[in-house]
């Protein structure tokens, strides 16, 4: 994970073979998939045909250790259900589903036998060992006559099984070709997002 959203979790880290749900803001899925790929693990995408494969070079992924399913037919649970067996990052979009606990169960224990990491998304799954929730904050980079953005803040909670919820404001920011992720200090003052 990136240090900043690392820091909210029990372990520092996601734990292999555990099921985590991902909600709002999709910075954090490239993130996510960044810190697997950059540190010589691999990652599937299952059912995301939107996701930001730009953003997540940009924050360090290796594409070369993607596997990217955009289409994955009529049942994207049984395709996450073999991936799970060799692939250490398995990000699966439910596209709005909800999944029946027996056919949870038996994905789940297959992660945690083989170590992998199922990411769902857009759905509901029934069990899952962490909730990560990232909602924008504001942008950086714009002021009242104009801009660019370059940056946005984030406020993400996590919630994990046994553990009181984290929450934190980050800055995920464009840098040098690169994008940084940084924990916002109290004299960090975004522009916030009229409502």
């Amino acid at each position: 994970m990136p240090a900043p959203i690392a820091q909210l979790l029990p372990h520092r880290g996601l734990v292999r073979g555990s099921v985590v749900q991902l909600s709002g803001a999709t910075a954090i899925h490239a993130g996510l998939v960044a810190s697997v790929t950059e540190s010589g693990g691999w990652a599937a995408l299952i059912g995301t045909p939107r996701f930001g494969l730009l953003a997540a070079t940009e924050m360090g992924a290796n594409l070369k250790r993607c596997a990217v399913v955009p289409d994955p037919g009529p049942d994207p649970i049984a395709v996450a259900a073999v991936l799970v067996d060799g692939i250490d990052l398995v990000v699966l979009s439910l596209a709005g589903a909800d999944v029946p606990p027996s056919r949870a169960r038996a994905i789940t224990a297959r992660a945690r036998r083989t170590g992998a990491i199922l990411v769902v998304t857009d759905g509901r799954w029934p069990t899952v060992d962490l909730h990560l929730d990232a909602r924008v904050a504001g942008y950086r980079g714009l002021s009242a006559v104009g801009g660019r953005i370059t940056g946005v803040d984030l406020t993400v909670e996590a919630r994990a099984r046994g553990h009181q919820p984290c929450r934190a404001d980050v800055a995920v920011t464009g840098r040098a070709g690169g994008v940084t992720w940084v924990a916002i200090q109290d004299d960090s003052v975004p522009l916030k997002v009229a409502r």
